[in-house]
């Protein structure tokens, strides 16, 4: 995922049983391909280069199973660490908080959510039939990676889909290239995890 030509667009694939999705450049161009291990204790994703999987290009493992406050590394195929991105549990009940370390162990960016109550809405509108098929449409979360400055350097944003399936990443400001690779894989974990909840 060398010189990303931002925005990058994440679509997941509702037709097949594992938990995947495509993400796209700014021309189209398929940048990575991520797929989820299904029936695993502890989280396993795979990114590639391409839908065929022909490459794999950094694998993101859990360091323990079924944990609120997991880590998720972040690894080349060399299995050299890149860096990971950790759930600050108790702070992600009302507005989602991640953390993403360097492959040095430093807390280098955070990751929240930017409006709170679009979760809480979804929740509740999400409950009354009929009206549920809807909020795909009317409620889409945001998420800012900011420096330790408190800077935004990237957004991220569901857009209006049916089942919650896209996802657009803006660049907001210049980043280093091993920052960019490390944040869209805190990125593609953290969409896996926040989609599944809801």
């Amino acid at each position: 995922m060398k010189d990303l030509n931002f925005p990058l667009r994440f679509k997941f694939h509702i037709s097949t049983l594992s938990n995947d999705f495509t993400a796209t450049d700014a021309n189209g161009q398929v940048v990575a391909f991520v797929r989820q291990k299904m029936f695993k204790l502890k989280e396993a994703v795979n990114v590639y280069s391409d839908q065929q999987k022909s490459r794999l290009l950094f694998t993101i493992a859990a360091d323990r199973w079924l944990d609120f406050n997991a880590a998720y590394s972040f690894r080349e195929v060399d299995g050299s660490e890149l860096g990971k991105i950790v759930r600050k549990g108790w702070r992600s009940i009302w507005k989602v908080h991640y953390e993403l370390i360097d492959q040095h162990q430093q807390l280098q960016y955070h990751i929240r959510e930017e409006n709170a109550w679009i979760k809480v809405l979804d929740g509740l509108i999400g409950e009354i039939p009929f009206l549920n098929v809807l909020t795909g449409y009317l409620f889409n979360p945001a998420y800012l990676v900011l420096d330790l400055q408190g800077n935004t350097v990237i957004r991220l944003e569901k857009t209006p889909s049916f089942f919650g399936r896209k996802f657009e990443v803006i660049k907001v400001q210049e980043i280093d290239q091993d920052d960019s690779e490390r944040i869209m894989l805190g990125l593609m974990m953290m969409v896996l995890l926040e989609r599944r909840r809801g």
